[in-house]
């Protein structure tokens, strides 16, 4: 007689990717979890907080996305999603956002972003989305060359290449300044990495504040000092070859004029 086996559970493999003082906590950058299928992102949540129960506590101002977009705890996972647990990195009672994304985004990551961040009393949201353009940058040193070949041709795509753990410091820096300088506390700066075609966002920046003239300082100060300062590498891609664009890295603020 044929013998009957029991069906085996239909399982799911994730890649939860930890930030800032969880990272620390949990003494890990990346926990690869097993699910069952059907999952959402709250039982990833509740599956790693069971093997690292110091992260528990954070729930309350975690949140979450899935393969680079904002998402909710009720939302479904699919086999080798990467969920990451975004927590607040807070300037006294503020509130910042400051992250390396893999995965593409677009223009809706400025409202994401504003909800995020902004309270009742806040009256300015200020957002600002650098995109791949198609017009050649200026060539990094020792560049030269390989730029005047390419002269004339159109950008296909940009890739970038990041230190991460320094990018995330000087990011946090960054925010210590604007906290200083212009008194704003809530902030975002999410910058791509990888490969970002033509038309697609590189970095979302947003301002938050009770008052415009400090959000519109803030997220040009932002945007300014991450290009100058953030160790983030970035090369044009041409049909044939790419060229490599920037200059020596500022290790501090701009002098003020």
């Amino acid at each position: 007689m044929a013998r009957l086996t029991a069906p085996t559970s239909v399982a799911i493999r994730i890649r939860v990717r930890l930030f800032a003082i969880q990272r620390e906590l949990a003494g890990t950058r990346e926990v690869p979890i097993e699910l069952p299928d059907g999952a959402d992102v709250e039982s990833a949540w509740t599956a790693l907080v069971t093997r690292f129960p110091v992260l528990a506590p954070g729930r309350s101002s975690v949140r979450f996305a899935r393969n680079g977009d904002y998402a909710e705890a009720t939302t479904s996972l699919a086999d080798g999603d990467e969920v990451a647990m975004i927590p607040p990195v807070s300037g006294g009672a503020g509130h910042r956002i400051l992250e390396l994304r893999e995965h593409p985004f677009d223009a809706s990551i400025l409202a994401d972003l504003a909800g995020a961040l902004s309270v009742p009393e806040d009256g300015a949201v200020v957002g600002f989305l650098g995109r791949t353009r198609s017009t050649p940058g200026t060539p990094a040193p020792g560049q030269e060359a390989e730029a005047a070949r390419h002269a004339g041709r159109s950008v296909e795509s940009l890739e970038y290449e990041a230190l991460e753990s320094m990018a995330a410091a000087v990011f946090g820096t960054i925010a210590d300044e604007i906290e200083a300088r212009f008194g704003v506390d809530r902030l975002a700066i999410v910058h791509r990495t990888g490969d970002v075609p033509l038309g697609e966002a590189s970095i979302a920046v947003v301002a938050v504040a009770p008052h415009r003239d400090a959000a519109f300082d803030a997220a040009r100060y932002a945007i300014d000092e991450t290009n100058a300062r953030a160790p983030i590498w970035k090369a044009e891609r041409f049909a044939d070859g790419h060229v490599w664009i920037g200059h020596q890295a500022r290790t501090g603020p701009a002098e003020d004029g």
